[in-house]
């Protein structure tokens, strides 16, 4: 080993310290201002964020990666930005005591990508869960009425109803009042109503025992419904544990003259 090369090794080492200790010390600051995961406190994100404060490199990108990967394991934007406080009190800071973290004290230039990172999962994690049910499959009753919203717009300027090309089919259950058979029995009937009306229709959940799908006006509609009300029976009945749920009312409701009554009447479905 060459000189040079036993210098950048011990520089490696001095690195690595120097990493380790401002590690140490920012989970202390974390935990003393408040963190209430001690456990899954540490991550790679971490590990960059103090690689790049050691070397001294720009913060933007390492931070990002920090706010997203806080988001990404539940933690909220005050949750973060009192971690990222932790961290400038005691980068910043001249001794090794505690130190106090206060978010207002750390400068935009840090909290800026922090909290976009932040952000951005959340934004991606929240548009999942508002268009579609997790347990069902359905969209959601938001969902449907930016669906329903885009019908009359574009019946409007066709200069008709809407409720002359589509229609609302409601699909609810006699079900108790909460429990095991009302949950199961929906997800057989979403997966019914994804089996039958599968050509572009949107089918939606309304609330936790009612479904509605808009669909397009068809010779053929009243066979489907048909077909998928004799599936949804014959689904209910071979399950014991679904008794409680007696057979699902399939409606076919008309649309109203304007968006503003449609959205009115999902709430009384």
């Amino acid at each position: 080993m060459t000189m040079r090369e036993w210098s950048l090794d011990r520089g490696a080492v001095h690195a690595q310290g120097r990493e380790r200790a401002l590690r140490s010390r920012w989970r202390t600051a974390s935990l003393a201002a408040g963190w209430p995961f001690p456990s899954d406190w540490a991550s790679e994100a971490v590990d960059a964020v103090c690689a790049a404060v050691v070397a001294e490199e720009d913060l933007a990108h390492p931070l990002a990666e920090l706010g997203a990967a806080r988001a990404e394991a539940g933690v909220g934007l005050a949750g973060t930005l009192q971690d990222l406080a932790a961290l400038h009190a005691v980068a910043t800071g001249t001794h090794d005591g505690l130190v106090s973290a206060d978010p207002d004290a750390v400068p935009t230039a840090l909290v800026r990508p922090t909290a976009l990172g932040w952000a951005d999962v959340v934004a991606r994690l929240s548009a999942g869960h508002e268009v579609e049910d997790p347990l069902t499959g359905l969209t959601t009753a938001g969902y449907l009425r930016t669906r329903l919203h885009e019908v009359y717009r574009e019946a409007e300027s066709g200069g008709r109803p809407a409720g002359e090309d589509f229609t609302l089919l409601a699909v609810s259950l006699d079900a108790p009042a909460d429990g095991y058979p009302r949950m199961m029995a929906m997800v057989l009937v979403a997966d019914v109503l994804r089996t039958v009306f599968d050509a572009g229709e949107t089918a939606s959940l309304l609330r936790s025992a009612t479904a509605a799908v808009l669909t397009r006006r068809a010779p053929q509609l009243p066979a489907r419904c048909l077909r998928a009300r004799r599936m949804v029976e014959r689904r209910l009945a071979a399950d014991t544990a679904l008794r409680a749920c007696r057979e699902a009312r399939f409606e076919q409701v008309p649309l109203p003259p304007d968006h503003r009554a449609a959205c009115d009447l999902l709430a009384s479905l």
